[in-house]
């Protein structure tokens, strides 16, 4: 095919991306043609898979939130980690306030964010469909970060103990005591067994390859199973509302 040797070293590498020509040029130069197709599909899809956030919310807040609800809507299974902020489902609209405000700040996008809580809110519908699971795990950081006033952080935690209170949700807290056998790196979602969504400063990551999906599950066991649940994990709830609450009621 004549490509130079940098170019091959830069393609097997990842440094490069080829294009759709240089696929059906290897494919037929190694008599692939089989696998044509498959791999022009995994080229088009990568755009998908590291979504930045820069251009996702180019048009504002509101239309992710959007398609967002599209992918739940799709999903009977929902396994979710977060060792930072409350996952989006679980929030109250006075929290997803701060959250969407942080977005607004970092990426300089458009200002819609009333539209986007409201969008936010509309999703947590789910919650209360019956053919719908989700197993939440809560690191007792994610309780206790300033992401906004102590009086919204007492309202959300209030929320988290109704919500633990739904047949379909499972909640677990890790506790600070807890010894970690794999440390709470970073938040991520387990869609079914067919995504696990990755948020970073940059981008949203979707991964679909089955080995990430397997590595992603036994992450998320082993840590769902050094969690509290049921009472223990609203006893360290309420240990929080209780660091929180002399703060709000103090005397101005």
């Amino acid at each position: 095919m004549s490509w130079p040797p940098s170019k091959v070293s830069k393609l097997e590498n990842g440094k490069q991306t080829p294009t759709d020509d240089d696929i059906q040029d290897w494919t037929r130069a190694t008599s692939s043609e089989g696998e044509t197709e498959a791999l022009l599909a995994s080229l088009h899809t990568l755009e998908v898979q590291h979504a930045e956030w820069q251009r996702q919310l180019r048009v504002g807040l509101k239309p992710h939130q959007q398609e967002v609800a599209d992918i739940n809507a799709k999903t009977r299974l929902f396994r979710a980690f977060e060792s930072t902020f409350i996952p989006g489902l679980l929030q109250t609209a006075e929290y997803a306030r701060y959250r969407f405000a942080q977005s607004i700040t970092v990426f300089k996008v458009r200002n819609d964010i009333d539209e986007a809580v409201a969008a936010r809110v509309q999703r947590q519908d789910i919650l209360y469909r019956a053919d719908k699971r989700f197993h939440f795990v809560l690191t007792e950081a994610a309780l206790r970060y300033r992401l906004c006033p102590p009086e919204i952080m007492l309202g959300q935690l209030d929320r988290l103990m109704s919500l633990s209170a739904l047949p379909n949700v499972k909640l677990g807290i890790i506790g600070f005591e807890t010894a970690y056998v794999v440390a709470p790196a970073h938040g991520f979602w387990l869609l079914d067994n067919d995504r696990v969504m990755v948020e970073t400063f940059s981008a949203e990551l979707n991964l679909a390859q089955p080995q990430e999906i397997s590595l992603y599950g036994g992450i998320f066991d082993s840590l769902a199973g050094v969690a509290n649940y049921g009472r223990s994990a609203r006893a360290i709830i309420n240990r929080v509302i209780e660091g929180f609450a002399p703060e709000e009621l103090s005397p101005d």
